[in-house]
Protein backbone atom coordinates (compact mmCIF):
# COMPACT_ATOMS: atom_id res chain seq x y z
CA UNK A 1 0.00 0.00 0.00
CA UNK A 2 1.44 3.41 -0.69
CA UNK A 3 2.64 5.46 1.62
CA UNK A 4 0.39 8.07 1.21
CA UNK A 5 -2.75 6.22 0.93
CA UNK A 6 -1.58 4.96 4.75
CA UNK A 7 -1.10 8.40 5.79
CA UNK A 8 -4.64 9.36 4.29
CA UNK A 9 -6.15 6.19 6.22
CA UNK A 10 -4.39 7.05 9.52
CA UNK A 11 -5.43 10.96 9.70
CA UNK A 12 -8.93 10.07 8.88
CA UNK A 13 -8.93 7.53 12.01
CA UNK A 14 -7.05 10.45 14.00
CA UNK A 15 -9.66 13.00 12.75
CA UNK A 16 -12.74 10.54 13.75
CA UNK A 17 -10.98 10.05 17.26
CA UNK A 18 -10.65 13.55 17.80
CA UNK A 19 -14.19 14.00 16.99
CA UNK A 20 -15.69 11.38 19.55
CA UNK A 21 -13.09 14.02 22.49
CA UNK A 22 -14.94 16.56 21.24
CA UNK A 23 -18.34 14.89 21.56
CA UNK A 24 -17.27 13.71 24.75
CA UNK A 25 -16.36 17.55 25.75
CA UNK A 26 -19.59 18.53 24.90
CA UNK A 27 -21.29 15.89 26.55
CA UNK A 28 -19.57 16.02 29.97
CA UNK A 29 -19.56 20.20 29.45
CA UNK A 30 -15.88 20.21 29.76
CA UNK A 31 -14.94 23.08 28.13
CA UNK A 32 -10.57 22.21 28.08
CA UNK A 33 -11.05 19.26 25.93
CA UNK A 34 -13.69 20.86 23.62
CA UNK A 35 -11.42 24.18 22.56
CA UNK A 36 -8.04 21.63 22.98
CA UNK A 37 -10.27 19.05 20.61
CA UNK A 38 -11.20 22.01 18.08
CA UNK A 39 -7.69 23.20 17.65
CA UNK A 40 -6.31 20.02 17.44
CA UNK A 41 -8.58 18.80 14.75
CA UNK A 42 -7.92 21.97 12.67
CA UNK A 43 -4.05 20.83 12.94
CA UNK A 44 -4.90 17.40 11.22
CA UNK A 45 -5.65 19.58 8.45
CA UNK A 46 -2.64 21.05 7.70
CA UNK A 47 -0.50 19.32 6.10
CA UNK A 48 -3.18 18.81 3.18
CA UNK A 49 -3.65 22.56 3.14
CA UNK A 50 0.56 22.98 2.91
CA UNK A 51 0.56 20.44 0.08
CA UNK A 52 -2.38 21.99 -1.82
CA UNK A 53 -2.25 25.65 -1.37
CA UNK A 54 1.42 26.11 -1.41
CA UNK A 55 2.68 22.87 -3.49
CA UNK A 56 4.84 22.10 -0.16
CA UNK A 57 6.09 18.21 -0.30
CA UNK A 58 5.68 16.73 2.89
CA UNK A 59 7.07 12.99 3.55
CA UNK A 60 3.88 11.01 4.54
CA UNK A 61 6.19 10.12 7.67
CA UNK A 62 5.82 14.12 8.36
CA UNK A 63 1.80 14.58 8.27
CA UNK A 64 1.81 11.32 10.59
CA UNK A 65 3.84 12.93 12.96
CA UNK A 66 1.88 16.21 13.32
CA UNK A 67 -1.70 14.49 13.14
CA UNK A 68 0.20 11.77 16.16
CA UNK A 69 1.12 15.14 18.10
CA UNK A 70 -1.73 16.66 18.49
CA UNK A 71 -4.42 13.57 18.99
CA UNK A 72 -1.83 12.30 22.05
CA UNK A 73 -2.57 16.58 23.52
CA UNK A 74 -6.35 15.71 22.80
CA UNK A 75 -6.79 12.59 24.17
CA UNK A 76 -4.51 14.07 27.34
CA UNK A 77 -7.19 16.53 28.62
CA UNK A 78 -9.55 13.40 28.64
CA UNK A 79 -7.15 12.74 32.07
CA UNK A 80 -4.28 11.35 31.15
CA UNK A 81 -2.40 14.27 31.83
CA UNK A 82 -3.45 13.88 35.33
CA UNK A 83 -3.44 10.02 35.83
CA UNK A 84 -0.41 9.45 33.84
CA UNK A 85 2.75 10.78 35.05
CA UNK A 86 4.40 10.17 31.89
CA UNK A 87 1.63 11.64 29.23
CA UNK A 88 2.57 15.10 29.47
CA UNK A 89 6.53 14.46 28.86
CA UNK A 90 5.85 12.20 25.93
CA UNK A 91 3.00 14.84 24.06
CA UNK A 92 5.76 17.81 24.95
CA UNK A 93 8.58 15.82 23.25
CA UNK A 94 6.51 15.12 20.04
CA UNK A 95 5.00 18.29 20.15
CA UNK A 96 8.61 20.01 20.50
CA UNK A 97 9.77 18.12 17.71
CA UNK A 98 7.74 19.71 15.31
CA UNK A 99 8.46 22.66 16.18
CA UNK A 100 12.29 21.82 15.40
CA UNK A 101 10.77 20.37 12.31
CA UNK A 102 9.04 23.84 11.60
CA UNK A 103 11.93 26.17 12.33
CA UNK A 104 14.83 24.05 10.58
CA UNK A 105 12.92 23.38 7.84
CA UNK A 106 12.13 27.44 7.69
CA UNK A 107 15.81 28.20 8.14
CA UNK A 108 17.22 25.84 5.68
CA UNK A 109 14.82 27.22 3.02
CA UNK A 110 15.63 30.56 3.77
CA UNK A 111 19.27 29.81 3.46
CA UNK A 112 18.81 28.12 0.27
CA UNK A 113 16.60 30.90 -0.96
CA UNK A 114 19.01 33.84 -0.24
CA UNK A 115 22.84 34.36 -1.46
CA UNK A 116 22.50 36.47 1.96
CA UNK A 117 21.96 33.74 4.49
CA UNK A 118 25.01 31.11 5.44
CA UNK A 119 23.95 28.98 8.70
CA UNK A 120 26.44 26.48 9.61
CA UNK A 121 25.78 23.16 10.99
CA UNK A 122 26.78 23.99 13.94
CA UNK A 123 24.91 27.10 14.23
CA UNK A 124 21.67 24.95 13.15
CA UNK A 125 21.95 22.75 16.10
CA UNK A 126 22.12 25.42 18.75
CA UNK A 127 19.24 27.49 16.35
CA UNK A 128 17.30 24.79 16.17
CA UNK A 129 17.55 23.94 20.30
CA UNK A 130 16.57 27.80 20.75
CA UNK A 131 14.18 28.20 18.46
CA UNK A 132 11.97 25.28 20.34
CA UNK A 133 12.91 26.24 24.10
CA UNK A 134 11.62 30.15 22.97
CA UNK A 135 8.35 28.10 21.52
CA UNK A 136 8.32 25.93 24.60
CA UNK A 137 8.58 29.14 27.10
CA UNK A 138 5.57 30.84 25.06
CA UNK A 139 3.54 27.83 25.49
CA UNK A 140 4.16 27.52 29.02
CA UNK A 141 3.36 31.52 29.38
CA UNK A 142 0.25 30.58 27.56
CA UNK A 143 -0.77 27.73 29.95
CA UNK A 144 -0.06 30.59 32.72
CA UNK A 145 -2.01 32.98 31.15
CA UNK A 146 -5.31 30.57 30.86
CA UNK A 147 -4.68 29.74 34.60
CA UNK A 148 -5.04 33.37 35.47
CA UNK A 149 -7.60 33.59 33.35
CA UNK A 150 -9.83 30.79 34.26
CA UNK A 151 -9.24 31.90 38.12
CA UNK A 152 -10.29 35.61 37.40
CA UNK A 153 -13.42 34.36 35.54
CA UNK A 154 -14.09 31.59 38.27
CA UNK A 155 -14.02 28.88 35.13
CA UNK A 156 -12.32 25.66 34.07
CA UNK A 157 -8.62 26.60 32.30
CA UNK A 158 -8.70 25.95 28.74
CA UNK A 159 -4.49 24.72 29.24
CA UNK A 160 -3.14 23.54 32.61
CA UNK A 161 0.17 24.77 34.13
CA UNK A 162 1.29 22.90 37.46
CA UNK A 163 3.56 25.28 38.89
CA UNK A 164 7.55 25.83 38.10
CA UNK A 165 8.93 22.86 38.88
CA UNK A 166 6.23 21.61 36.03
CA UNK A 167 7.34 24.30 33.77
CA UNK A 168 11.37 23.54 33.86
CA UNK A 169 10.59 19.86 33.07
CA UNK A 170 8.17 20.45 30.26
CA UNK A 171 11.26 22.64 28.91
CA UNK A 172 13.64 19.64 29.66
CA UNK A 173 11.68 17.54 27.22
CA UNK A 174 11.13 20.29 24.32
CA UNK A 175 15.11 20.44 24.65
CA UNK A 176 14.80 16.47 24.08
CA UNK A 177 12.49 16.76 21.11
CA UNK A 178 14.70 19.33 19.39
CA UNK A 179 17.91 17.42 19.74
CA UNK A 180 16.06 14.31 18.18
CA UNK A 181 15.22 16.54 15.21
CA UNK A 182 18.92 17.60 14.95
CA UNK A 183 20.25 14.47 15.06
CA UNK A 184 18.08 12.35 13.18
CA UNK A 185 15.04 14.43 11.31
CA UNK A 186 17.24 16.11 9.47
CA UNK A 187 17.14 13.91 6.16
CA UNK A 188 13.85 13.39 6.46
CA UNK A 189 12.74 17.10 5.61
CA UNK A 190 14.64 17.74 2.50
CA UNK A 191 12.47 17.10 0.13
CA UNK A 192 10.23 19.39 2.35
CA UNK A 193 12.94 22.04 2.88
CA UNK A 194 13.68 21.90 -1.36
CA UNK A 195 10.02 22.43 -2.00
CA UNK A 196 9.59 25.71 0.36
CA UNK A 197 12.51 27.17 -1.08
CA UNK A 198 10.88 26.33 -4.80
CA UNK A 199 7.85 28.23 -2.91
CA UNK A 200 9.88 31.19 -2.16
CA UNK A 201 11.11 31.26 -5.36
CA UNK A 202 7.69 31.49 -7.03
CA UNK A 203 6.96 34.57 -4.23
CA UNK A 204 9.62 36.80 -5.25
CA UNK A 205 8.80 39.64 -7.26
Amino acid sequence: MHSRHIERIASRFIQLVIVLIFVAGVYTRNLSVVVNALVALGATFLPAILRRDWQIRLHPFLGMWLTTAVLLHAIGMLGPYHSISWWDHVTHTLSASVVAAVGYTAARAVEAHSDAVHLPQRFMFVYILLFTLAAGVLWEVLEFGARLTAEAAGSEAILVQYGLDDTIVDLLFDSIGAVLVALFGTATLSDTIDSLTEHFERMRP
